[in-house]
């Protein structure tokens, strides 16, 4: 067996390929691309995993069984920086490196928070389809000139969001497990409590990993104010989705707008199509600038891992 394969699964990849796959070629390495545009199955994993060194990642399951069928597996690069996808502590028992490429993506998945904001203040989906109808009616927005927007993670891309925010001349809040005191961008920002994000925010925008349980579920959103726009382009996990439901059906919550679900692609439930609310599929990252920089970086692990 020739132990010189690299398993690419990322669906950006497969489906168009990337200049940075050249290098690991030029290293001596085969490259192994999964399905273009598919997610692999814990079958194909099975499969080709056996025969690889690397595995560069995207966010389909990583089980131990897998794991275990990967006696040559060195290291598993994401091209981005969630890891729930894998079973870390199996990876761990069997000495498999795990890295990612934190920070690549922060810019393309604030700008996409920023721009669900954008679009949920005015009514923007709406308005559109109404207008495509025939529809002459229109929702009434609000100016964010002086409104609160509260950040949940302050790591990359909570910061990102949080200058720019401050750019759109928002007051903005920040509540983070570990805030960084250093990053003081403006008088207009203050780290606060979480209970402070909940009840003084107007809008509020996820940016954390998934815990043992949501984050955002009924007890938080009563504490939010009424109308209150929430931003999710974290993890479906952080939310309690029943609870955004009803959050929504009662007006409570103004607009809930996620990038993120818990199945890819998801079932087209009542939340999805609730008129208040605004999805897009798993973009934040999709960018030409974010896969470029995300795709350098976990292609840099695995030459220095396998070097």
């Amino acid at each position: 067996m020739n132990l010189n394969k690299i398993y690419v699964t990322p669906r950006s990849i497969t489906m168009s390929g990337h200049p940075s796959l050249k290098r690991l070629k030029d290293a001596g390495f085969e490259i192994i691309l999964a399905s273009p545009g598919i997610q692999p199955t814990e079958q194909d994993q099975l499969n080709i995993l056996p025969e690889c060194v690397a595995y560069l990642a995207g966010i389909e399951p990583i089980t131990e069984s897998v794991l275990k069928s990967a006696k040559n597996l060195k290291i598993i690069s994401r091209n981005g920086v969630g890891v729930e996808n894998i079973d870390i502590e199996a990876a761990k028992k069997l000495g498999i490196e795990i890295k990612t490429a934190a920070g690549t993506n922060a810019r393309g998945v604030a700008e996409l928070a920023i721009s669900l904001m954008c679009s949920a203040i005015r009514s923007i989906p709406i308005n559109n389809n109404r207008i495509k109808k025939g529809e002459w009616k229109r929702e009434k927005g609000f100016e964010i000139e002086g409104k609160i927007l509260g950040v949940i993670g302050c790591g990359n891309i909570g910061k990102a969001v949080i200058r720019m925010g401050l750019g759109l001349d928002l007051k903005v809040l920040g509540y983070d497990l570990y805030p960084d005191k250093s990053f003081n961008p403006s008088p207009d920002f203050s780290y606060v409590s979480l209970d402070q994000i909940y009840e003084k925010s107007d809008i509020i925008s996820l940016h954390v990993p998934p815990g043992n349980q949501p984050l955002i579920d009924e007890t938080a959103i009563k504490k939010m104010k009424k109308g209150v726009i929430l931003i999710n382009t974290a993890r479906a996990k952080v939310v309690n989705e029943e609870h955004i439901f009803k959050a929504l059906y009662n007006r409570k919550i103004g607009y809930y707008a996620t990038d993120v679900y818990e199945e890819e692609p998801p079932t087209v439930d009542k939340l999805i199509k609730h008129q208040f609310t605004i999805t897009t599929p798993h973009i934040g990252g999709y960018t030409t600038e974010s896969i470029n920089r995300a795709m350098e970086t976990a292609v840099d692990h695995i030459l220095e891992v396998l070097k």
